[in-house]
């Protein structure tokens, strides 16, 4: 096999791999060889098909096959061994391939486009300069996390007369009908009418209310229908009274912000104080503030070095021909109008792979270990839960690096993160505190 290269220019080439019968001829007999110890065909018994037949059969599709993967490897095998950093995958070139009769031909030529990364120099010196945000803890951030500890560390408890925010239970019968259902539950909170709301603030466990549900729902079928555990459409008309005997009323209380809530939620006598208690919460709010620092200063971070790199000169003929042809579902309009986008994540995907390389940047085992349980601190903390024990927080983590897809992205997210860090160490970093407030205006310039 024989491959040479053609530079067009500074970022397109040509491959022609040209490939001898020496270089596939004793695959195709061996590959035949197994199939005529394998095939069944009528009037001869396995392994006694002749030759010749087999070579009919099968010849050309073999023949096809084997020059295909003796094609395929040599191709990649070249790109790796010259260290060519192409851009997408090689494509056939429409001017100068000449057509493959595999009926006829016994030596072949295929000739490949390529598009190569272009060279951007780009180095991080202390000329760059970045802000990286510090977004600050608020007392009303710290009230909103105390308020969602205690309202979610609270208890429930039966009470003999109901409330407005109270849960009822009881069992509904239609007043000279024939709708009853079981085990019915009603808020007075989320009943829209306020007189027929006032039926029920007040009433006491077995007492039986007399109710209109269209009314108290204001025709809502919906809702209607979900309360007597009817259809719709029977729900739509219905304008009957009801009877409602409360059988259980249950009440909720927060937690009070006392040791005993200290304890729930991180551990006994961990924190013995409420000074402690804030302190330890406005610590947790930072810390998930930083993850929205941190997007934002990488966003700026691609912004910046992306500017540099502005007259690089890439493939793009070469590259919309590629993603036409690599994507069923891709049209020409569709990519003239996000190819702008495509190109600048290309861009920065050659600019981070440089800067990678140059700086050496590994992601180890106990990297993805670490990145798995900050991703799994992240999901936490989107429910309000910011004290995950460290065995929850191991088997979480372990669970996702079962996972092909979940590595790979847990790499990603790694390799950028260890990025960012020699970024901020290369340039001039400029750091500047900021309310919340503010920090989500910036994302609107």
């Amino acid at each position: 096999m024989n491959i040479t290269r053609k530079d067009v220019d500074a970022v397109n080439a040509v491959l022609t791999v040209q490939i001898a019968k020496a270089d596939y001829a004793e695959k195709v007999e061996k590959t035949l060889k197994d199939y005529r110890r394998k095939a069944n065909v009528p009037g001869f018994r396995p392994g006694m098909v002749p030759v010749g037949l087999v070579k009919k059969m099968y010849g050309k599709a073999v023949l096809a096959e084997e020059v295909n993967k003796t094609l395929s490897d040599g191709l990649f095998g070249y790109i790796r061994e010259n260290n060519l950093q192409v851009l997408g995958e090689p494509l056939p070139n429409e001017t100068e391939q000449k057509p493959v009769n595999f009926d006829t031909d016994e030596d072949f030529e295929f000739v490949f486009d390529v598009a190569l990364a272009p060279e951007i120099n780009i180095s991080l010196d202390k000329k760059i300069k970045i802000t990286e945000y510090e977004i600050a803890v608020d007392e009303k951030m710290v009230e909103n996390q105390i308020q969602s500890y205690k309202s979610r560390f609270g208890r429930y408890e039966q009470e003999d007369v109901a409330e407005e925010k109270d849960v009822l239970r009881g069992d509904i019968q239609e007043v000279g009908g024939e709708i009853v259902a079981k085990d019915v539950v009603i808020s007075a909170q989320h009943i829209k009418s306020a007189t027929q709301k006032k039926l029920f603030i007040g009433a006491k466990k077995g007492d039986v209310v007399k109710f209109s549900p269209n009314k108290a729902y204001k025709g809502n079928e919906t809702e209607i229908a979900a309360l007597l555990k009817i259809d719709k459409e029977k729900a739509k008309d219905l304008t009957s009274e009801f009877e409602y005997t409360i059988n259980t009323i249950t009440r909720y209380f927060e937690a009070e912000l006392n040791q005993d809530l200290f304890d729930k939620v991180y551990g006994e006598k961990v924190v013995t104080s409420e000074d402690e208690f804030r302190s330890k919460i406005e610590e947790e709010i930072k810390a998930s503030l930083k993850i929205n620092s941190d997007y934002k200063f990488a966003l700026d971070t691609k912004q910046v070095l992306l500017k540099k790199a502005e007259k690089v000169e890439f493939p793009e003929a070469f590259l919309k021909r590629w993603l036409l042809a690599t994507n069923e579902k891709m049209t020409e309009e569709v990519i003239e109008k996000d190819f702008p986008k495509m190109l600048e994540e290309l861009k920065w995907q050659v600019i981070s792979d440089k800067l990678v390389k140059e700086n050496e940047i590994k992601v180890e085992q106990s990297d993805l270990l670490e990145q798995a349980k900050k991703t799994t601190r992240s999901q936490f903390a989107q429910y309000g839960m910011m004290n995950i024990p460290d065995d929850i927080l191991d088997s979480y983590a372990n669970e996702m690096l079962k996972k092909q897809e979940s590595v790979e992205n847990l790499a990603r997210q790694a390799m950028e993160d260890k990025l960012l860090e020699v970024v901020k160490n290369a340039i001039s970093l400029q750091k500047e505190s900021i309310s919340m407030e503010d920090f989500g205006k910036l994302f609107e310039k």
